[in-house]
């Protein structure tokens, strides 16, 4: 097969602009220690509401730092709880996992986006500055009955903490 001297110039260019990028995007990778957001912690999705690192779903508690947390799970096609209560001008960690698909979690108005997927727990910390109501949404089609999966986040300054000890959780990340 006879190929032309100009093609096989652009062929070359091609070759080495491929191998440029990908070089590029290792070193960028390795170099700059860049890794998936959020920490890494798995949990048995058919066991999630008999997991003691979920006992307390649907009850903030307030942990030794002063940091609330919210505990919930994602089934379809509802959040567990569905309707969360904190006070504001606090930090908020949310802490999520999934019993079944993968489902999205974002409250509307805010910054507070994550994806809540089976076999792994979620967890983002945030604060609400001002009281009102907040839409909970799914964001990640989870079947038929994703367009009804919401909750509402209530941030309320006579909100409910609960004290609670030490996570056994505290120091994955």
């Amino acid at each position: 097969m006879n190929i032309d001297f100009y093609e096989r110039i652009w062929m070359w260019m091609a070759g080495v602009i491929v191998v440029l990028f990908m070089s590029f995007v290792g070193a960028s990778t390795f170099g700059q220690g860049l890794h998936p957001p959020s920490h890494i912690e798995t949990i048995d999705p058919t066991k999630v509401f008999q997991d003691p690192r979920f006992s307390r779903i649907g009850t903030p508690t307030e942990l030794p730092d002063g940091t609330i947390e919210v505990q919930l799970a994602a089934i379809m096609f509802s959040f567990v709880p569905n309707e969360i209560r904190v006070p504001p001008g606090r930090r908020i960690r949310f802490r999520m996992t999934s019993g079944d698909v993968t489902h999205g979690f974002m409250i509307a108005g805010t910054n507070a986006n994550s994806m809540i997927v089976p076999g792994y727990i979620s967890q983002f910390t945030t604060t609400f500055e001002s009281p009102g109501d907040y839409l909970l949404i799914c964001h990640e089609f989870c079947g038929t009955g994703h367009h009804a999966m919401h909750g509402r986040v209530v941030v309320d300054p006579a909100a409910p903490v609960a004290a609670g000890a030490a996570p056994a959780h505290q120091g994955a990340h």
